[in-house]
């Protein structure tokens, strides 16, 4: 892992996802490092100090972090993380939620149901690239998020994610595979192997597709460009073999941690 020789304002980030939590270290507005673990319920906070951040042995915990901000869409983890960040880096850790003022207005019922990362992502993506727009994550779940040109959150979609697709139909049937996600050589698979990789891959483009050809169609009339955004672990996958996309951004819930960070700081 990198060792940093400077100092500016250090800021780390930390995305706690169904399947994955995601570490990102900021110098200044700069992403300086980035890493990722799987996500499990009985993490321990020795567990995650020494076998995951390999304490003994490694540059990290050598770092000044000045605040550490997470999204979790995991409760039984926030617990360990608020107790991991007290005893690597002395720091209380701030949890964004819903309460929070970022500028939106969100017609969620309830509130407090709408998953932090969806709530990151669009903060961020409005710091980043204006409004109107459409947010779509491609992770464990797939969502869809629609922004107004007013910053008021129209709503959004959640569908499975490619690898939930496949667990499924491992799990529900007696005899299909579970296969890596990837694009497969062809549309048309000539293997049980392919066509479920064809099925999937194929499938979750189509569908995001036509929702966003929907969304835009049904709720924005106007003449202004809705940027649409690809984030989560499968976008680069996805951004790389569909057109709809202005703009592939798998930083964008990290980002936005550090933009609640800095609007905060500016508020203090």
């Amino acid at each position: 892992m990198t060792v940093f020789r400077f100092r500016a304002r250090m800021f780390l980030a930390i995305d706690i996802g169904n399947s994955l939590i995601k570490f990102g270290t900021y110098n200044g507005t700069e992403l300086v490092d980035r890493f990722t673990i799987s996500t499990k319920l009985d993490y321990t906070v020795e567990e995650l100090a020494f076998d995951r951040f390999h304490v003994l042995d490694d540059q990290f915990i050598q770092l000044k972090f000045d605040s550490v901000y997470v999204s979790s869409v995991v409760p039984k983890l926030n617990k360990v993380i608020e107790q991991l960040c007290t005893k690597l880096f002395k720091l209380k850790a701030v949890f964004v939620n819903t309460t929070m003022d970022l500028g939106l207005t969100i017609n969620y019922e309830p509130k407090t149901s709408l998953g932090n990362d969806r709530l990151v992502g669009m903060f961020s993506a409005s710091k980043t690239y204006g409004t109107p727009f459409i947010v779509c994550s491609f992770g464990t779940a797939t969502t869809i998020d629609a922004v107004s040109e007013r910053s008021e959150f129209l709503g959004g979609l959640i569908l499975p994610g490619m690898g939930t697709m496949a667990d499924s139909l491992k799990r529900r049937t007696a005899k299909l595979p579970v296969v890596r996600i990837r694009k497969p050589e062809s549309l048309l698979g000539n293997s049980t192997e392919s066509a479920i990789a064809a099925g999937i891959f194929y499938a979750q483009i189509a569908a995001v597709e036509g929702i966003v050809k929907r969304i835009r169609n049904e709720r924005f009339s106007s003449a202004k460009k809705v940027k649409i955004v690809a984030t989560g672990g499968f976008s680069g996958l996805i951004g790389q073999h569909s057109s709809i996309f202005d703009k592939v951004d798998e930083n964008l819930v990290l980002d936005g941690l550090r933009l609640i960070s800095e609007k905060a700081m500016v508020h203090k």
